[in-house]
């Protein structure tokens, strides 16, 4: 045993590949991890080769495009604006008919 960090879900580790991943679902009776990497793969891992493994606590990473690596910035549209107002924003109950 390399490490003892208790797989966390929701907690971002780095492992001696220097691959950053986030604990998605661990249940303390099942001996399955399983990771989401900053690229989008999810991956199952057996608790042992979990433990087998030199892990590191990750600072969730600022930069959340990472599963989407082929946008380019002009994809996150005007990440600035603020939508305030009625005219940008519409009640989806609006565009039905409701005298049928």
């Amino acid at each position: 045993m390399l490490h003892r960090l208790v797989p966390e879900v929701g907690q971002w580790y780095r492992n001696d590949s220097g691959d950053v991943f986030e604990v998605v679902a661990y249940d303390v009776g099942d001996p399955v991890v399983e990771l989401q990497h900053f690229d989008g793969t999810v991956e199952e891992l057996e608790l042992e080769a979990w433990y087998a493994q030199m892990l590191q606590l990750e600072a969730e990473p600022e930069d959340w495009s990472g599963p989407f690596d082929d946008l380019v910035s002009d994809d996150f549209g005007d990440t600035e604006a603020v939508r305030q107002g009625s005219e940008e924003w519409s009640n989806p109950l609006d565009s039905l008919d409701w005298d049928k």
